[in-house]
């Protein structure tokens, strides 16, 4: 019998199994520059705001730990300070983002995609954990495991998360294929832990700051089936 490419698969959720959230992102961006009359489009914002959170993230790891809704509030604080809007309360725009996190919608093939798969399937996901569970419950999705980042108390790119992930698998690094739509959280922090990577890159995807080369490429979930064989 040939022996199989990987034992079991990584796979990030949001933007990789479920919509991304760029339309979340640039209609909560829409809300905020309308409410203090930016002098921008709300595409820029978000992309602003997205850099901002990004940096944030990835300091926000083990001792300095936040959980994402947190981030949120406060890179949205922090990229609105220096067009003079710093002074305000970000929780009712970040609400409209946690709304889309506990319900987002799937691709049309990830169901079926998934199911399709005879390997241990973990979900290793830059998420809340309550938000993120209720997304899997909505959709009545299978993961023989899932990870957050408030269960490792750090974002990807950071190692931890992916440690834990195979702790809680119980399985060799080389062993496994992580998939995810993000080149910079998942290609980049996947693949320095000699774990391979698919980086599902739709169609859509907000912006991203990852270079690393994943790989494979995917233009959906349909293509795993084929690498971990």
């Amino acid at each position: 019998m040939p022996t199989r490419a990987f034992d079991a698969l990584f796979i990030d959720f949001y933007g990789t199994v479920t919509s991304g959230d760029r339309q979340a992102v640039e209609d909560t961006s829409r809300c905020v520059v309308e409410e203090f009359g930016l002098p921008m489009p709300p595409a820029e914002f978000a992309v602003e705001w997205g850099k901002t959170f990004f940096a944030a993230a990835d300091d926000r790891n083990h001792e300095r730990f936040a959980n994402l809704c947190r981030i949120e509030c406060e890179t949205l604080v922090e990229t609105l300070e220096p067009l003079g809007h710093g002074d305000i309360d970000p929780v009712p725009f970040v609400a409209r983002l946690q709304a889309y996190w506990a319900n987002p919608s799937l691709h049309p093939e990830s169901a079926e995609a998934l199911a399709s798969l005879d390997v241990p399937i973990c979900c290793v996901s830059n998420a809340d954990t309550a938000d993120l569970l209720s997304a899997i419950e909505r959709h009545n999705l299978r993961f023989d495991h899932v990870v957050t980042s408030e269960d490792a108390r750090c974002y990807k790119p950071a190692p931890a998360i992916f440690e834990r992930a195979l702790a809680d698998m119980g399985i060799r690094p080389e062993r496994v294929l992580h998939a995810g739509d993000s080149l910079h959280a998942d290609v980049g922090g996947a693949k320095p832990l000699g774990i391979a990577t698919a980086w599902v890159c739709r169609q859509g995807r907000i912006y991203d700051v990852g270079q690393t080369m994943p790989d494979h490429k995917l233009s959906c979930l349909r293509g795993l089936r084929d690498i971990l064989r």
